[in-house]
């Protein structure tokens, strides 16, 4: 089993969108690459920690692999605002990509490049592997458990109807 680790604005968007894809196992929404413990979900999101929202993305490499996972990262959240998605606004909406190994530095890194070479200007920050931080179990498969609420229905179906157009062969044969 491999990880990856991606912030592209609210993990309920993200987790959504990347449970969809056949060969991955589990996400997990949560925090990383900020400067305290454990932090909680109101901490996040008053933006003083410096912990982006993220999902950790447990998948069969021989089933999808990084680059795969970097092709719907991208095309999936807009990667050129600097900590903003849509209406979500402030460092913990960052879009950033953490590494595992220095594979997936190289992968992401030349993936990067390429869109700059298109010329977009990616904001998109590549780092390390931080310490994760689960979020609390409310926020884990949010969107499964409430396809109602109102942020969901806003900002969701439009990224997974974006996924199914784009991306339907990598889709689990359930979607």
């Amino acid at each position: 089993m491999a990880q990856a680790i991606f912030g592209g604005g609210c993990f309920w968007c993200t987790e959504a969108v990347f449970l969809s894809l056949k060969g991955v196992e589990n996400v997990i929404s949560g925090y990383a690459g900020g400067r305290i413990e454990n932090p909680s979900y109101e901490q996040i999101c008053n933006g003083d920690t410096e912990h982006a929202e993220v999902i950790q993305i447990n998948f069969d490499d021989q089933q999808i692999d990084f680059k795969q996972l970097l092709d719907v990262f991208f095309a999936t959240h807009d990667p050129t605002t600097l900590n903003r998605q849509g209406n979500d606004v402030g460092t913990q909406y960052r879009s950033v990509i953490y590494f595992e190994n220095a594979q997936q530095q190289q992968q992401a890194s030349d993936y990067i490049d390429s869109l700059k070479a298109d010329g977009l200007n990616i904001v998109t920050e590549l780092s390390p592997v931080p310490t994760f931080y689960p979020a609390e179990d409310y926020h884990q498969n949010f969107y499964a458990r409430n396809p109602s609420q109102g942020y969901c229905n806003f900002a969701i179906p439009p990224k997974l109807m974006k996924l199914r157009s784009k991306f339907n062969d990598l889709l689990k044969n359930d979607e």
